[in-house]
């Protein structure tokens, strides 16, 4: 009997206002000990396990996708107290859309729920000076959807501490594919158009000209070397160089100058080319990435922003289950590693001074 009731009134303990007021506390102290040291600038949050939590909790799939957006702001608040100044949560992905429609079309709905109350109710965001960005395809949002995304966007644009960026609907293939695409545009863009007087004929006219030039100075050694000849043969030779299409090499352009596009080169094109065109261009380097639902893949999400200094968590908790004390370990994870980081590099900057 004991074992039955035992989880109800350890529920209803926790729920009471002192307990309540006990855990804000506990939570406070933590979070201002955490920030004391090195803290992510920018962390990543691929919110998975929402149907299967519902699942597990016998309740409808939407319903669980609602708790996940509940999971979303309690996370948010914490990501910010700690001084992270970007945080990207994977929302809707594109392949979504394969999904049963009834599925889709509620998702789409708490979608434009959760943004209208963000909107009308921004209050965390404004506190932490948190703009909003919604990252992805947006000619496949629906036309009621977009009009609140767009809202959403106008009225934190103010907000410069913080950066929220809500991948709707989105892939990092579909990212990666947009940036080449807008790198090949912008280098297949001419910088400017340069005049130059060098047209293919005066180009031709130049080189005869100076092959004229040469033959001349060829002609006049032969004079000075050899007797007057016959004055008919003399004349014939300055007849036949004057004939010889020749130009002066500071004469005045002719006409039929072109135009000539001047293009970037595509030899300079680096990783960086294609960072400046990625849908994060202007936010600081991936720190960690933190999936839920103990699913270990990326899943097609910030596949470009991961690099050898991400760090990779991969939870077995359910996102709706995710907060604090999960998060806790993990940041202090990666402090403990940047500490290391920090330390071994110590001897190299000596040996450099």
């Amino acid at each position: 009997m004991s074992d039955l009731y035992f989880p109800h009134i350890r529920n209803w303990f926790l729920s009471s206002p002192p307990a309540e007021w006990a855990t804000n506390k506990v939570r406070e102290l933590l979070i201002g000990a955490l920030s004391q040291g090195p803290i992510p600038r920018h962390v990543a949050f691929e919110m998975d396990g929402n149907r299967r939590y519902a699942r597990s909790h016998k309740i409808e799939t939407v319903e669980g996708h609602s708790m996940g957006f509940e999971a979303l702001a309690r996370v948010l608040e914490i990501c910010y107290k700690c001084g992270v100044k970007v945080v990207t949560v994977y929302a809707f992905s594109i392949e979504n859309f394969n999904r049963p429609k009834y599925e889709v079309e509620g998702l789409m709905q708490l979608a434009k729920l959760k943004l209208e109350q963000l909107a009308q109710h921004g209050e965390l965001l404004d506190r932490y000076g948190a703009s909003v960005r919604v990252l992805g395809q947006r000619d496949l949002i629906r036309p009621d959807v977009l009009e609140v995304v767009d809202r959403a966007m106008e009225m934190t644009k103010h907000n410069t501490d913080c950066i929220l960026n809500i991948c709707f609907p989105y892939t990092s293939r579909e990212e990666i594919t947009t940036a080449v695409r807008s790198t090949v545009e912008e280098y297949s863009t001419s910088l400017r158009p340069h005049s130059t007087p060098y047209t293919q004929n005066r180009i031709t006219q130049k080189i005869l000209s100076k092959q004229g030039g040469e033959k001349s100075e060829a002609l006049s050694s032969i004079r000075e070397t050899s007797p007057a000849p016959s004055a008919t043969r003399s004349d014939d030779a300055e007849d036949s160089l004057s004939s010889t299409p020749t130009l002066h090499p500071e004469s005045p352009p002719m006409r039929g100058e072109t135009n000539v596009a001047i293009y970037p080169n595509a030899e300079t094109i680096t990783s960086q080319t294609l960072d400046s065109h990625m849908y994060t261009a202007d936010c600081p380097p991936l720190d960690l990435f933190i999936r839920t639902s103990g699913v270990e893949r990326l899943s097609d999400f910030m596949l470009w922003q991961c690099h050898q200094e991400t760090q990779i968590v991969f939870l077995k908790c359910f996102w709706p289950e995710f907060d604090l004390w999960h998060f806790l370990p993990v940041v202090i994870e990666w402090q403990w590693k940047m500490k290391q980081k920090e330390r071994d590099e110590r001897p190299r900057r000596r040996k450099l001074t």
